[in-house]
């Protein structure tokens, strides 16, 4: 090479055009481009030599004018079309000749531009191009399509979001929606989300941080979130919406309902029905009713919503209903189990309707144990649509005009005095009921009433006979036990001051419940077996007690053999707990929630027992709130004792709330 000959080189990827300047050792040389830069380069560096003549720095802006207009990529399809039919291969020069009809310098280098930049029509192979074939070409022209088409939606899409974040309206297409899945993924599950490079490549387009939080507050941003997104529900597996075929079986039963399964039900209809429920309750799942028969025995009747007239096993519904297992309430609002159109519909016991049950008949004796009962599909007819409050005022009142209510909560106090003398664990710890009703968040302490010890009695005495049924017909069933408690000894307990302190101590000790397919004692409740039953449209364990006890009450088969009611319990057990930890996370992050909006409020709180008291920190209840929450204390405290706190700092995103005391100050002649 001599000096003043115009090589080619790469830098960065570019093209470089420079003219060769001096020697540099044995083999490399010194060249100067354009902008008069000198650059070193070794020979294999060089790309293109273009020969000729000599050239000069300043003289290479004219030289890539002069073969602008040459540039044309397009051109190259003619000379492709010639040399494949022939399927040879050329170079620089003979492309030149064929394009151009000539071969000096320029357009010789200009040939090279287009063969080195082509990747559809040739392919470089030594310093030749041989022309792709036909399929091959044709194939590359699709795939540059397909690449083109995605480059657009891509760019469409990034003006949709910066049009709904500058807050226009926003149609998103069909094809968004894997984009914004992948950031909401990306926010709830943070860097172990699948899509996280997805997300990256949005967050990164619109300038946002490439976190979790980052994905959060765009999607928010966007209007595609609320601030308080259940972050809790997007990261487990519980389904949120209905499938189509479960929900076309949902229209179709509504107009043309399935064969019932038990076509002699017991007409029950001539009896007063009272259903008793929160005011906000839809599901409305079981009644209560007091016969009084003419030998003066007084039978209790509790009838249980019948979700198996509408399902059988393994059809869509069923299939459905045990995926999700459980309904979820959440105090946003609830995920049911079924559809809400069969749930609070027909499935429900509607006042004054004729509904489908499953009822328990219950003759007790008088210490309040059970000496008969009987089970039947029976038909229905709900008289009162009462709340508890309703029926607490009625039985503060004693109206006697509603004689088998007042009977049956004297049946529901001899029966949980029956319970205790077996051995049962009372625990009446407060219970909050947390909602958010138009971004407010609602918190309500909900009171040990007789109204709810009479329901819950009723419900307990329905699953012990229940229970009692599957363990004398020696039918598998979801049975429910609790293993005895290590309980601290009595005086230790009794140290303790009364109420929810020593609640909490006994609450402790509690093991888990448990599930059998044969009868198991539960400890906190007292009793040797029982089955739940009472909730079957929201509980799939209850759900299939029916399908069991329905199936014996007919003479049937019964649908779940022990072996496959042992391996569905197993399988829905995790999808249970899930859904329970969902229920607790999200009411949590809603009680953080309403202390941080009332963060200047001053609340009595109760010191329930020490979670780590080495490190100061223990249990507290705020008692206008039922809520527990962990606090550090700065001075010596004991169980029992209650103070004055306030909320100083509060999280809920991050689940961090820490608690101040507030001391009132002294007197003036205490100071004294």
């Amino acid at each position: 090479m001599e000096k003043g000959t115009l090589v080619e080189f790469r830098m960065n990827g570019d093209r470089h055009l420079a003219v060769a300047d001096r020697p540099e050792g044995k083999r490399d040389w010194i060249v100067i481009d354009q902008r008069g830069q000198s650059h070193k380069l070794h020979p294999r560096d060089i790309t293109y030599t273009v020969g000729g003549r000599h050239y000069t720095s300043d003289q290479i802006p004219q030289f890539l004018d002069d073969i602008s207009p040459y540039l044309d990529p397009t051109s190259l399809e003619v000379a492709w079309e010639l040399l494949v039919e022939e399927g040879e291969a050329t170079d620089a020069p003979g492309m030149a000749l064929l394009l151009f009809s000539e071969q000096s310098e320029p357009l010789c280098y200009a040939a090279h531009c287009l063969l080195s930049e082509d990747k559809l029509f040739f392919k470089q192979k030594g310093d030749r191009y041989e022309p792709r074939p036909a399929t091959q070409v044709s194939e590359i022209r699709h795939q540059q399509a397909m690449q083109a088409q995605r480059q657009q939606e891509w760019e469409q899409f990034l003006a949709q979001m910066r049009a709904a974040l500058a807050g226009e309206t926003v149609d998103w297409e069909s094809g968004d929606r894997t984009r914004i899945e992948a950031l909401e993924k990306f926010a709830a599950l943070g860097d172990t989300a699948s899509t996280r490079n997805n997300a990256a490549d949005v967050l990164g387009a619109l300038d946002r941080p490439n976190t979790a939080d980052g994905a959060f507050q765009l999607l928010v941003d966007l209007k595609l979130w609320s601030p308080h997104e259940n972050l809790f529900v997007r990261r487990s597996q519980l389904p949120v919406q209905f499938s189509r075929p479960v929900l076309e079986a949902v229209q179709q039963y509504q107009t043309m309902p399935p064969p019932d399964s038990s076509p002699d039900r017991l007409d029950l209809t001539h009896l007063k029905v009272y259903t008793i429920d929160d005011a906000s309750t839809r599901e409305i799942d079981d009644g209560l009713s007091l016969e009084f028969q003419e030998d003066g025995i007084q039978r209790i009747w509790i009838h249980i919503a019948d979700p198996t007239r509408w399902v059988t096993p393994g059809d869509v519904l069923e299939q459905e209903a045990r995926r999700r297992c459980t309904t979820v309430y959440l105090p946003t609002g609830m995920i049911p189990m079924f559809p809400q159109e069969l749930a609070t519909g027909p499935m429900s016991l509607i006042q004054g309707r004729v509904c489908y049950a499953l009822s328990f008949g219950i003759i007790l004796d008088g210490d309040g144990a059970i000496c008969d009962y009987e089970i039947h599909p029976t038909l229905i007819k709900p008289t009162y649509r009462l709340t508890y409050e309703d029926v607490d005022e009625m039985l503060q009142l004693g109206v006697t005009a509603e004689e088998e209510l007042l009977v049956l909560e004297q049946w529901a106090q001899r029966r949980l005095q029956f319970r205790r003398l077996q051995g049962a664990i009372d625990i009446r710890m407060p219970e909050s009921s947390i909602k958010v009703l138009e971004d407010e968040v609602v918190i309500e302490v909900l009171e040990d009433a007789p109204s709810r010890q009479l329901v819950a009695e009723m419900m307990i005495l329905a699953g012990e006979t229940a229970g009692r049924y599957g363990q004398e017909q020696g039918i598998p069933l979801p049975f429910r036990g609790q293993p005895q408690p290590e309980l601290p000894p009595e005086e230790e307990l009794l140290a303790l001051p009364s109420g929810p302190v020593r609640y909490s101590a006994i609450r402790r000790c509690m093991p888990r419940s448990e599930t059998s397919i044969a009868p198991i004692r539960h400890a906190s409740l007292g009793l040797d077996t029982y089955t739940q039953v009472t909730s079957p449209i929201r509980r799939y364990a209850d759900l299939l007690a029916h399908f069991q006890l329905k199936a014996h009450l007919r003479g049937d088969e019964l649908p779940f053999s022990e072996e496959n009611l042992k391996e569905t319990l197993q399988s829905v057990g995790s999808t249970t707990y899930e859904a329970v930890m969902v229920e607790r996370q999200s009411n949590r992050y809603w009680g953080l929630e309403f202390l941080r909006r009332h963060s200047g409020e001053i609340w009595s709180a109760l010191m329930l027992r020490w979670l780590r008291e080495h490190e100061n920190l223990g249990l507290v209840l705020l008692e206008d709130l039922g809520l527990e929450l962990a606090m550090r204390f700065e001075r010596d405290v004991h169980p029992g004792d209650r103070l004055d706190i306030q909320a100083t700092y509060v999280d809920p995103q991050q689940d961090i709330i820490r608690f101040t005391e507030v001391r009132s100050p002294l007197p003036q002649e205490a100071l004294n």
